[in-house]
Formats: structure tokens, sequence, C-alpha cells
């Protein structure tokens, strides 16, 4: 196990980052650390299950931001604890292809990096109390299993090492997010909430995709064997495609949920057809990590549209 003290400031790991090459103090480098491109990833189920919540007449504002912050809060602290275990297991001290990693520059160590991300899983648990005292004692499972998952992706069992990862983004951003928004309003477990959280987490998995398109070869380097190392960068281009086709078809298995307003998804289709043949067509760091910003900002779009769809 490297010594915590190990990180190298000069780390070659990003050297034409814009970000590597200012300092970074404060806030700063902790806004870095939470990979904010990222975020969109917890926003779009959220307001998906805050709509399916609405069409059943039962919309609540105060469950509805709390289901927010659990959601922002989980992903950043699965974002910190990322940082640091994939610098602890080595993944990031090759020369990335992608954005700057904090750990591996040596603006934070792994300790404060891993103490962030337990003061970020903490603030979730305690906006999670608001839940269970509105619904009830069993929703704590859920959120642990929430948390859980966040640290198990490269830690523990690192689900993310053995190709996991795109279905745990799947089930836990896609139909436990917007099932359990929705049944945090509603007071039920509904089947029309499962039925809108798929194309979620599809679009959602496919922010993991491209960010582990371009990491396959320092992922492969380190041992990590993520889905897209498993597939190639062929059959991950093919995974990426099969997502948006899949979100984009989908609204006519929900039509008879969607009413009149089902086509609104649709609007993301001439952007989603862009972003995808630009993932086809470029395989460089820069690039691709444009295709991950993207990405994240069409999983939003998506969700928006399709909440819209719900409303309407």
């Amino acid at each position: 196990m490297p010594s915590w003290r190990s990180a190298n400031p000069t780390s070659p790991s990003s050297p034409a980052s814009p970000e590597a090459r200012r300092p970074l103090a404060g806030w700063r480098v902790w806004w870095l650390a939470a990979r904010p491109a990222t975020l969109p990833a917890a926003v779009a189920p959220v307001v998906v299950g805050s709509a399916t919540a609405a069409s059943a007449a039962s919309f609540c504002l105060p469950a509805a931001a709390a289901s927010l912050a659990v959601a922002l809060l989980v992903q950043v602290g699965t974002n910190l604890a990322n940082d640091a275990h994939d610098y602890l297991h080595g993944a990031d001290r090759l020369p990335r292809r992608g954005p700057v990693r904090v750990t591996a520059e040596g603006l934070l160590t792994p300790g404060q990096v891993l103490r962030g991300a337990a003061v970020a899983f903490g603030l979730a648990c305690v906006a999670g109390l608001y839940l269970v005292w509105l619904r009830g004692w069993h929703l704590v499972p859920v959120g642990l299993s929430c948390v859980a998952a966040g640290l198990a992706y490269t830690w523990g069992p690192r689900f993310g090492y053995r190709g996991l990862g795109d279905l745990f983004v799947f089930v836990f951003f896609g139909l436990v997010a917007v099932a359990g928004t929705d049944y945090v309003q509603t007071g039920t477990w509904r089947a029309e909430a499962v039925w809108a959280a798929v194309p979620v987490g599809l679009t959602c998995t496919s922010i993991l995709v491209v960010n582990n398109l371009r990491d396959i070869p320092t992922d492969r380097a380190a041992g990590k064997r993520t889905l897209a190392v498993r597939l190639g960068p062929v059959g991950s281009r093919v995974e990426y495609s099969l997502c948006w086709l899949s979100a984009l078809a989908w609204p006519l298995v929900v039509r008879g949920q969607l009413g009149s307003g089902f086509w609104l998804p649709w609007l993301v289709a001439p952007s989603a057809a862009r972003t995808v043949r630009w993932v086809w067509v470029h395989d460089d760091g820069p690039s691709l990590n444009r295709a991950l910003r993207d990405t994240a900002r069409l999983h939003l779009l998506y969700g928006v549209l399709l909440a819209a769809a719900y409303v309407v």
C-alpha cells in the first residue's frame, strides 16, 4: 500500500490540463475534486422522480429538495472516494487523458480526500433523516445501500474494477434514484416510476461509458478491468450508442403514461446524434473530455424533457 505522503505535486498525470498549470487553493481544489461535470448525473433522476410524483398529484417540494441534497452529496462523496482510492490503487499514477485528479496531482492528500468523502456521505445521511422521518425507517437500508455502493465502486469489492460499474450506475442513479424520489413524495413504490427510471439510468450510464472509454489505456495498464476495458473501444462505443438509442425509443414504450407530450424527450435527438458521432470519430483525451461534458448535459436535458412530458 503506497504511503499517503507520496502524492507528487509535479505528477505528469495531466500535463496539458489548465487546472494543472495554475495554482489552486481552498474551495477551488475541493470543487475540482467534486468533479462538477458529473453532477447532472445526480440531478436528472430527482427531476424525473419529482415529475412522476407530480403526475400523481403528490409533488412535495421539501421531499424533492431533500432527495436532491442526498443525491448530490452521495455523488460528491463517491467522486471523492474514487479520487483517493484510484490513486492508492495505482490507477491515476500513469499519464492521464482525463481531467486533473487532486490526489494524483498532490493538491490534496488521500487522507484529506477520504475525510472529505466521509463528510459528504455523512451530510447525505443527515439530509436522508428527513426522508426517514417522512416515510419511515424502512428507507434506512435504501440510503445506506447507496452510500455503500459509492464506496464499493473503488474500495473493498472494487466493483468498478470488475466491470460492474455500468450496472451500478444504472441501478442506483436510475432505478433507485427515480423510484426513491417518487416514493418519498407519493408514499408508494409505483411501477410508473420504475418505468420512468429506465431511460434515466441509460443516459446516466452513458456518462460512465464515455469516461471509461477515454481511460481504457491507463485502466488496462493499472489492472482496472472496467466494462470498457473488457469490451474494447469499439464495443464501448456500441454500448454508448445503444444507451442513447434505447433512451430515445423509450417514450414509445411508456407512451400511455406520457400522453400527448411523449415526444418531448426527442428534442435532444439532434444533439445526441452529434455527440454519438463525435464519440465514434474521436479518440484523444481532450475530445473525449468534451464528449463527457456534453453527455452529462444531454443526460440532464433529457431528464428535464422527460419530466416535462410527465407533467404535461
